[in-house]
């Protein structure tokens, strides 16, 4: 390839950039899985209430490496470049006899598109810039995931043995003037770089880096009452409904129903707690809370320990507009109907009058301008 030619491409090359973005997948990978199984749980999937800090850790490792996955992907592209522009046309892909490199070809077509498709969604979501993605992130990311994940698995079983015979190889010395980049040089350039992209970005979960993360989405100490927010009561469309004096929380369960007023959710037991809002987005930041326990709210509708609650929000055509609390959370004492936070009323873009708060759980369900809770088993 004369247009790009470099005596730092080979196979080892190649191999290692290979690991390393693999093993940064493989991470990435296990982690969202876990936020989607979270949000969109399958039968036999079980998630904790404790420790509380668990999804904050699963969620910022997933963004940290999907960011610093970036540089490695760009290495890995470079490295391989001469091959994808060599890659043949759909006349010659039907003339290909050998099965094992048609596979190959089209793996790489996949798993490059994947990736990209991965990386460019991602950076997008943490941005927040929805309108530029026009599709429902959580479906995209989560499919395409599947689809890298497979076309790489093809890919890696393709090639098992030109990588095992890359990096057992001795390493040749290359012939380069002074001045030019090694090999060594290269692979420390690029891990460098990543470690950058990290550090500049894993303040919006790791606090003692925030001051240092010059490209975080937002400063944790910016909003009401010190706590980002992504959605306002204003673009929820929920201010009139929040701020009427007729509000009531309807708790449903399988002794009836009661209506309670902001007031006699204040004289019930209050129980103050420190619990993170963790966001997909990656950001998340700790407060101390304060409400009702949820489970004293079960109980007072004859559900049990056993009980499973559907939290519905006064925000209406949103896709987070209920969330279940299943069993282990919704007895948990630190799971609250919060009314405080920081000793102070819920700001209403926080969901005042009040809003679910609960251990290890992500941000998007964590509801907030709450309406009802139903109390039932689970299905």
């Amino acid at each position: 390839m004369k247009a790009f030619p470099s005596k730092l491409r080979s196979p080892r090359l190649t191999s290692q950039l290979g690991l390393w973005l693999g093993a940064m997948f493989g991470v990435c990978f296990l982690t969202g899985f876990i936020s989607h199984e979270i949000q969109h749980p399958a039968s036999w999937f079980w998630w904790p209430a404790r420790p509380v800090w668990l999804y904050r850790v699963t969620q910022g490792v997933h963004v940290a490496t999907g960011l610093a996955s970036i540089p490695l992907l760009a290495a890995k592209l470079w490295a391989v470049f001469p091959r994808l522009l060599n890659l043949p046309t759909v006349k010659k892909w039907t003339q290909v006899k050998d099965w094992a490199q048609l596979i190959e070809r089209v793996s790489v077509l996949v798993l490059v598109a994947a990736a990209l498709v991965q990386v460019v969604s991602g950076v997008l979501n943490i941005a927040r810039w929805y309108a530029a993605m026009g599709f429902f992130f959580t479906v995209l990311h989560y499919w395409t995931a599947w689809v890298a994940l497979g076309a790489l698995l093809v890919h890696v079983g393709v090639k098992l043995p030109v990588i095992r015979r890359a990096l057992s190889a001795p390493i040749r010395p290359l012939r380069q003037p002074p001045t030019g980049l090694t090999r060594r040089g290269l692979l420390g350039t690029i891990a460098a770089t990543s470690a950058v992209v990290t550090v500049a970005t894993v303040g919006e979960t790791v606090r003692p880096l925030a001051g240092v993360s010059v490209l975080a989405d937002r400063d944790p100490r910016v909003g009401p009452q010190g706590l980002p927010v992504n959605a306002s009561a204003q673009a929820a469309g929920v201010r009139a409904a929040a701020a009427d004096p007729a509000w009531r929380l309807e708790v449903t369960g399988p002794t009836g129903t009661v209506r309670l007023s902001i007031d006699d959710l204040a004289a019930m037991k209050q129980t103050t707690a420190t619990l993170p809002i963790s966001c997909v987005e990656g950001w998340s930041s700790s407060a101390d809370w304060t409400g009702v326990p949820l489970r004293d709210l079960v109980a007072l509708v004859g559900g049990d320990h056993g009980s499973q609650v559907t939290a519905v929000s006064l925000q209406q055509y949103s896709a987070y507009a209920t969330s279940i609390v299943d069993p282990p959370h919704a007895r948990d004492p630190h799971t609250l109907i919060a009314l405080r936070l920081r000793g102070e009323p819920l700001h209403v873009d926080h969901g005042y009058p009040c809003r679910l708060i609960a251990p290890d759980r992500p941000g998007v369900l964590q509801t907030k301008w709450l309406s009802r809770l139903l109390v039932g088993s689970p299905s």
